[in-house]
């Protein structure tokens, strides 16, 4: 890698809340930056910026000797212009000899808009932030240790920021319609990784993905557009999954979500204590809990206004037992809590709200007589510890970013293009979805391992759609063989619970080993 450049460039930074919805992550929503719209005359074009420093961590028995690499790499427009530079981190074993046995895997956080750092410092990188488990983190100092549950044993890694997070910045003549897109987004992490192999002699190593949220999202469209330029993964993992994004919309008129969330409203109000006789297995809780969502609840609101007195009142009597919820709310609901109204009601004569990244974490109501979660408590309880260790650690050990902004979000969520660049079905389009990307990769290479990540307590992708999506792909048989799900007793960024930070990372090298094997 080149040597290390010192480029100081002036920037403004505007932190406000994010209460968008939905606008799930894969990362909480702490901070958003007003990003500036496209300027009217080109911005210079920086130089590639680069640091690499040396490292040495022990795992058990282990001494593993590491390179961390912090940079941008320029992202190039169809006639060769520098329109973006994508800021990542690599580690790399510096004690391998060959590298083409070696894995990669390349991890992103989801947003859209979001940066890598919650993947980065609290999953499998070999440093992480300690955070209280379900609860309130106190302020700094907080403790930036070494991971145990790190994946650097068995892999390669590099996290990647989105355009517009980290230090990831639109350039030259780029502008934010050719970043801030789902296709277009999809298009510069493509680019990213086969320019990321090309330089480090890496096209013959086995190669992964790991994206989270809308990471997910990103990652199918991605190992498509990978596979269509000759790089087929060895797997593809995606943590707290959304493909359809129907599957997780209160619209009007489309009672699917409701059906989708019961599952997640009976695991939230199962940990908080809310169920009258409250069943002492989580598991058939839930079991109990999609059988009824898919039976008698289904057929209920699939009645309309043709549904009975007699009948509302049975179904929210039956409701009422795995929701919390009393059977006058729901029927006043008519049956439907959306997710905000759940979030309010479930514990508020405790005068608490639910949280949604991971609805484990409960925050003060303020106003009593809100219909809708104010906020997400979740968002306040972690995110001023990984916004602190992310500027540290990049800074202090990794000695890149001199005095720039580290941007957790771009704030473009409400500026995204959702429309795809190929024709639909008919003449208006749908929800957006990818599940037809995953399906064209699935068959493009029918060795790619796929595996499904699943927090119990994550009401921003819930479980229950992600089982419907991955059951109803399609595809052949020999092909669902490859699809393998998971389950934790957290929420969205499920590696926050010390139990399940080493669970994931057994699921994850297993997931690994599958790959490998094919």
């Amino acid at each position: 890698m080149p040597s290390r450049l010192r480029l100081v460039v002036a920037a403004s930074l505007t932190f406000v809340v994010s209460v968008a919805i939905p606008s799930w992550r894969g990362s909480a929503p702490v901070q958003a930056q007003a990003a500036a719209q496209a300027p009217a005359t080109p911005s210079a074009v920086p130089a590639e910026e680069w640091s690499t420093t040396s490292h040495t961590m022990k795992l058990g028995n282990q001494s593993i000797p590491y390179n961390a690499v912090a940079g941008t790499t320029a992202i190039k427009s169809a006639t060769d212009e520098t329109i973006g530079m994508m800021y990542s981190v690599s580690y790399v074993r510096s004690d391998v000899q060959d590298k083409s046995t070696r894995p990669v895997t390349f991890l992103f956080n989801g947003g859209p808009g979001s940066a890598s750092m919650w993947l980065h410092m609290g999953s499998v990188g070999p440093k992480r932030v300690v955070t209280v488990n379900g609860q309130y983190t106190p302020p700094a100092p907080y403790q930036i240790v070494d991971n145990e549950e790190t994946m650097l044993h068995r892999s390669d890694l590099v996290f990647i920021d989105a355009m517009g997070t980290g230090f990831s910045r639109i350039v030259g003549r780029g502008a934010e319609r050719d970043f801030y897109g789902v296709d277009e987004d999809a298009t510069a992490f493509t680019q990213f990784i086969t320019t990321w192999l090309s330089r480090n002699g890496r096209w013959n190593s086995p190669k992964f993905i790991i994206g989270e949220s809308y990471g997910t999202f990103r990652g199918a469209v991605v190992a498509n557009l990978l596979q269509q330029r000759g790089v087929h993964l060895n797997g593809l993992n995606l943590l707290s999954m959304v493909l359809d994004l129907s599957t997780i919309t209160f619209a009007p008129g489309d009672d699917r979500p409701y059906i989708y969330y019961l599952p997640s409203y009976a695991a939230v109000a199962w940990y908080h204590g809310v169920l009258q006789n409250k069943p002492s297995s989580l598991e058939q809780l839930l079991e109990d809990a999609r059988r009824y969502a898919t039976s008698e609840y289904a057929a209920a609101l699939m009645k309309g206004s043709a549904l009975t007195e007699a009948e509302m009142a049975a179904v929210a009597k039956r409701l009422s037992t795995f929701t919390g919820l009393s059977e006058d709310y729901l029927k006043r609901a008519s049956l439907r809590p959306t997710l905000g109204q759940f979030n309010a009601e479930l514990m508020r004569t405790r005068r608490l709200t639910a949280g949604r990244i991971d609805a484990r974490f409960a925050g003060d109501t303020v106003n009593q007589l809100t219909e809708n979660a104010e906020n997400d408590p979740f968002n306040a309880a972690v995110g001023s510890a990984y916004t602190a260790a992310v500027n540290h650690f990049t800074r202090e050990v990794l000695k890149f970013g001199d005095d720039r902004p580290y941007l957790n979000t771009n704030g473009a969520g409400g500026r995204w293009n959702w429309v795809r660049q190929a024709g639909g079905r008919g003449f208006f389009p749908s929800a957006p979805n990818v599940q037809g990307d995953l399906v064209q990769a699935m068959v493009a290479n029918p060795h790619m391992v796929v595996q499904v990540e699943n927090g119990y307590y994550d009401m921003a992708t819930p479980f229950f759609p992600a089982e419907f999506t991955m059951s109803h792909l399609g595809i052949p048989a020999r092909l669902q063989r490859n699809i393998t799900l998971k389950y934790y007793e957290s929420g969205h960024m499920m590696y926050l619970r010390d139990q399940d930070r080493v669970a994931l990372t057994r699921n994850l090298i297993e997931f690994l080993d599958r790959g490998l094997k094919r």
